[in-house]
């Protein structure tokens, strides 16, 4: 039998889009993803789809 390896690496973390308070519009545009804490300790920045402006947005992570 394999014996697992020590859980807690792996994260989950909650992406916001930027431009979505200064367009004035109601709503954010949110993601919920994870992320390996040891390999990206700083905070994550990806280009992911915003619904509400319709186009694809820089999103950051919160917390």
């Amino acid at each position: 039998m394999a014996s697992k390896k020590a859980k807690g690496n792996r994260v989950q973390v909650v992406l916001e889009c930027t431009e979505m308070k200064s367009s004035g519009l109601p709503g954010t545009s949110r993601y919920i993803t994870t992320k390996n804490r040891k390999n990206t300790s700083e905070r994550l920045e990806l280009k992911k789809y915003n619904p509400i402006l319709k186009r694809v947005t820089v999103h950051k992570e919160i917390k």
